[in-house]
């Protein structure tokens, strides 16, 4: 069986068909809060699980100690606050008892929620607790700047009509995961993050760490990232392709996760790692600057956070892994703990690189990438 879901229960707060629709068009009366691309994406996880224990967007009390202590006001781990921004006039629409309708960006109604408390945020502390910057040059930073600044709590309902990720066919629910890490026999799975399109270091670790459990979920991030990321259909061309050719089916699962990436580092570390708990993995794959952004953190700032987290409440064990590069002494994927060459034999290649070689219409080398990859880079770039 997987490992139990954080905090015990696995949340659920969708709505069944009949009684969405109905919901949405009585919406139409409601005050109702416009969500951003990020804000949906904490909505839906919010609703199908991934962020259990919560059932809702924080309130004060939560929030302030996660900012303040990296855990809910409860006890439990928690590194990023999960609020619904909301503007002065939205929020003056509201009180506590309240029902809203909160409005995706396509302008449909893609949930409820009850008002339990209107608060204030706490901008400049918000950012320097969570991002560890107040430079508005971070692309977090940014985003926390452009949203809202009054927080609304409450529990929430999920009554969006389709499927929000954009890959309704790979965008298995916390439940799904875990009903197919049941049906494989898995007792460990370890769960990769990644917003890149896979090449051969994700390979490495991926496989030195399927070495040591039952299974390995595939887990690429695909809500909002950075406009110069690769895009996200893209980068899934490269895992089904890589997949179907160099892994073992029956120990291998691909799922998108549909969270927005906020480039937190070690903060973020936490928080991909206790969603991966929910969706029943004993382990997590990170490696060098998870979830970073610029100079903005250490190269293994991500992987030290864990030793200051109580991991027996977070239950998720870390598998940390140095950086991966192809050593042309030994002629295959090494780190610096399993090759004997010189900083000059080591082959690294940044995914920026990448990109601006595929920018100019340049192969990446069999070094960074396996051919079949290359190729749905190649065709992707002459589009």
């Amino acid at each position: 069986m997987p490992i139990e879901p954080y905090g015990g229960t696995l949340v659920d707060r969708t709505v069944a068909p009949d009684e969405a629709a109905a919901l949405r068009e009585g919406a139409a009366d409601m005050p109702r809060i416009r969500l951003s691309d990020r804000v949906l994406s904490d909505l839906y996880l919010l609703s199908v699980g991934g962020l259990s224990p919560l059932t809702g967007f924080m309130g004060s009390e939560d929030y302030e100690s996660v900012l303040g202590r990296t855990r809910l006001a409860g006890g439990l781990p928690w590194s990023v606050p999960i609020v619904l921004p909301a503007t002065p006039e939205e929020a003056t629409a509201l009180a506590p008892g309240r029902t809203a309708a909160l409005i995706a960006p396509d302008g449909r109604v893609a949930g409820l929620v009850d008002a339990e408390e209107v608060y204030d945020r706490q901008l400049e502390r918000e950012c320097s607790s969570v991002y560890g910057t107040t430079d508005t040059d971070h692309p977090g930073v940014a985003a926390v700047h452009a949203l809202g600044p009054r927080y609304v709590a409450g529990p929430v309902r999920w009554l969006y009509e389709d499927d929000m990720s954009g890959f309704p066919d790979r965008n298995l629910t916390p439940a799904k995961v875990r009903e197919r890490i049941a049906e494989r026999g898995w007792r460990t799975t370890v769960a990769f993050q990644t917003r890149n399109p896979i090449h051969r270091a994700h390979e490495y670790i991926q496989k030195c760490a399927l070495e040591l459990v039952d299974g390995l979920l595939v887990h690429p991030l695909v809500g909002e990232t950075k406009p110069d990321d690769v895009p996200p259909d893209v980068r899934m061309r490269c895992y089904e392709v890589i997949l179907e050719h160099y892994y073992p089916e029956d120990r291998v699962l691909l799922s998108v996760l549909p969270a927005a990436m906020r480039y937190a580092g070690p903060r973020e570390a936490i928080h991909h790692a206790i969603m991966r708990r929910n969706y029943g993995c004993t382990h997590f794959i990170v490696g060098r600057d998870h979830a970073g952004v610029g100079n903005y953190y250490g190269t293994y700032d991500a992987q030290e956070i864990f030793e200051t987290i109580d991991r027996d409440a977070l239950g998720i064990r870390p598998m940390k892994f140095e950086h991966a590069f192809w050593c042309t002494v030994t002629g295959q994927m090494a780190t610096a703990k399993t090759s004997p060459s010189g900083p000059d034999q080591r082959i690294f290649l940044s995914g920026t690189k990448v990109r601006e070689m595929l920018a100019r219409g340049e192969r990446p080398p069999a070094e960074f990438s396996r051919p079949e990859v290359a190729d749905v880079l190649m065709e992707a770039y002459r589009e």
